[in-house]
C-alpha cells in the first residue's frame, strides 16, 4: 500500500517530499497525484517515455509462471542476498525498478521484518499487479532512465532482477552502506529456448557491461551463481517465452507454435548471476 511508503516518495516535478491525503499525493508546492483505484500512482510526468513497458499479456504470463514455483530458486537467492546484506535496525527500505509483477520484491520484503518496498515500472499492467503483490510495498508508475521519484538517501536496497538500472539515481537514492542487488542472466540462461526463431539471446557482454556501469559508484561485495535446470510442459514454456523481451515482437500464436514440436517435460537451463555492490561514499 501506498501510505507505507509515501515518506521515501518525491514529487517528480520539484522534488520536494509527498503526503497523502484522501487518494491523493501532494507536495508542499502544491503538485498533486491521483492514486489509481487499482492502488497505484502515476509519478511519470513530461513528454511520454521512449521506452515500451510490459504488455497485459506479458505480465499474467510471468505471474503465473512464477506463482508455478518455477523461479523459486531464483526468488530465494535474491532475498537471501538482500537480508544478508540488511543495514540498520529501524527496518529495510527497499525499491526494486522494473519490478514487473511484484514477485521478487515480496520475497524481499518477507525475509526482512519490518521492510517495505517501493515497485516501480513503466508499465501499467506491471504497477496494477504490483500494487496487490504484498501490503508493504507502494506500486509507483515511473521511468527508470528519468530521474526516479524517490528521495535521496532513503534506502536501505535497489533490486534489480533481468532489469535497467540506472547507476546515478540509484547511487543517489541509496543511503550510505545502501546496496544494490543485481539478478542478471548469464549467457547460458534459457540456452535451449533463445535457439528457437524470433527469441532474443543474451547478450554475451552483459557481465562485462554491468561491472562498468557500476565500477565508479559502488563495490561489488558479493556474487552468487544460480542455475538449475526446470522440466516443463509446453503451456509453461510457451509462458517462459513470452515474459520476456521476446514477447514484444512474438504473439501468443506464434509462441504456441515454436513450442507445439517440443517434447514434454522440456528441459531448459536457468541461468543467473546475483551480486551485491554496496553505494561509495561521494
Amino acid at each position: 500500500m501506498l501510505d507505507a511508503v509515501t515518506d521515501l516518495l518525491a514529487c517528480p516535478q520539484c522534488e520536494r517530499g509527498l503526503d497523502l491525503d484522501e487518494g491523493v499525493l501532494l507536495c508542499e508546492a502544491g503538485h498533486s497525484f491521483d492514486v489509481a483505484r487499482q492502488g497505484y500512482v502515476s509519478l511519470l510526468t513530461g513528454a511520454a517515455t521512449r521506452f515500451t513497458g510490459d504488455t497485459a499479456e506479458m505480465i499474467a504470463a510471468r505471474a503465473d509462471f512464477l506463482d508455478a514455483g518455477h523461479y523459486d530458486p531464483l526468488l530465494g537467492a535474491v532475498a537471501r542476498a538482500c537480508a544478508e546484506h540488511a543495514t540498520g535496525d529501524d527496518g529495510a527500505r527497499v525499491l526494486e525498478v522494473g519490478a514487473g509483477t511484484g514477485r521478487y520484491l515480496a520475497a524481499v520484503l518477507d525475509a526482512l521484518p519490518d521492510s517495505r518496498g517501493v515497485g516501480l515500472d513503466v508499465s501499467k499492467p506491471a504497477v496494477r499487479r504490483i500494487a496487490r503483490s504484498h501490503p508493504r510495498v507502494g506500486a509507483v508508475l515511473a521511468d527508470v532512465w528519468r530521474q526516479l521519484p524517490i528521495r535521496s538517501g532513503v534506502l536501505t536496497h535497489v533490486l534489480s532482477v533481468f532489469a535497467p538500472r540506472n547507476a546515478a539515481e540509484t547511487h543517489r537514492v541509496l543511503a550510505p552502506g545502501g546496496v544494490l542487488v543485481v539478478a542478471a542472466p548469464t549467457p547460458a540462461h534459457l540456452r535451449e529456448l533463445v535457439t528457437l526463431p524470433g527469441m532474443v539471446q543474451v547478450d554475451e557482454r552483459k557481465t562485462e557491461r554491468l561491472g562498468a556501469a557500476l565500477s565508479g559508484g559502488f563495490e561489488r561485495l558479493d556474487r552468487a551463481d544460480v542455475q538449475f535446470t526446470l522440466e516443463l510442459d509446453r503451456p509453461a514454456l510457451g509462458r517462459l517465452a513470452g515474459m520476456g523481451p521476446s514477447g514484444h515482437h512474438l504473439t501468443a500464436e506464434r509462441l504456441a507454435e515454436l513450442v507445439a514440436g517440443l517434447p514434454e517435460p522440456f528441459p531448459v537451463t536457468a541461468s543467473v548471476t546475483v551480486t551485491v555492490w554496496e553505494r561509495r561514499s561521494d
